[in-house]
C-alpha cells in the first residue's frame, strides 16, 4: 500500500510517483494544507443543513496525513491510472478513490493556485508577460487538420497546399523555449 511514509526516502521512486521532487512535494505541501482547510470550510463547516459535526461520522483508514493526500492527487495526476488500480494501490474502495480524486483535484488547483503556480489563462494578458519574461526564446509552430472543402474557387485556393489531395487548415501556436544561457 502506498503512503507517504513508505515512499518518501526513495527518490526515484518518489520522483516517479509524483513529478515532484522531495523538497518540491514539501514546498507545495503548506500551500495544499491552505486549499484543504478552506475547501473543508466551505464544504462542511458553512453548512447549516449538516447533520454531523466535520469529523464525525464513519473513519476513514486512508489518506489521514496531510501528505498523504497530496502524494495520492498527484500520483493520479502524473500516472493517471485506472480508479480500480488506484484504490489497490491506497488501500481503499474504488467509489473511495473517485471520491477522493473528484474532491482533491479541486483542492490541488487552488494549491496551485495559492503557490502563483497555474498558467496565465487570459489571451489579453499576453503582451505584457512576453515582454516580462527576458530570458525565454519563442517560436511559433504549426500544424494542420482537415476541413470540409469549400465550395466557393475563391476560398478552395486559399485552404489548398499544392502538396495533398485533402483540403488541410493550418492551425498556429505560440510556443515557449527555455533558453540556457550558460551553453551558449
Amino acid at each position: 500500500m502506498f503512503s507517504y511514509e513508505a515512499v518518501k526516502d526513495n527518490s526515484r521512486l518518489f520522483l516517479a510517483m509524483t513529478g515532484l521532487t522531495r523538497t518540491e512535494f514539501e514546498n507545495l505541501l503548506p500551500d495544499f494544507q491552505k486549499a484543504w482547510d478552506e475547501y473543508v470550510q466551505q464544504a462542511y463547516m458553512d453548512r447549516a443543513d449538516r447533520q454531523r459535526q466535520y469529523g464525525g461520522g464513519q473513519q476513514e483508514s486512508t489518506l489521514v496525513s496531510m501528505e498523504d493526500k497530496l502524494l495520492f492527487i498527484l500520483y493520479y495526476v502524473k500516472v493517471y491510472p485506472l480508479q480500480e488500480i488506484l484504490a489497490f494501490e491506497f488501500g481503499m474502495a474504488q467509489s473511495t478513490a473517485n471520491e477522493w480524486v473528484h474532491m482533491l483535484s479541486g483542492v490541488l488547483k487552488r494549491a496551485l493556485d495559492f503557490g502563483g503556480h497555474l498558467p496565465q489563462r487570459d489571451p489579453k494578458k499576453l503582451p505584457g508577460v512576453l515582454r516580462s519574461e527576458s530570458e525565454w526564446e519563442y517560436a511559433i509552430d504549426g500544424t494542420e487538420r482537415r476541413r470540409q472543402r469549400p465550395v466557393d474557387e475563391e476560398k478552395q485556393e486559399l485552404y489548398y497546399s499544392g502538396k495533398k489531395k485533402r483540403t488541410p487548415s493550418k492551425m498556429l501556436c505560440l510556443a515557449a523555449l527555455i533558453r540556457d544561457r550558460s551553453i551558449t
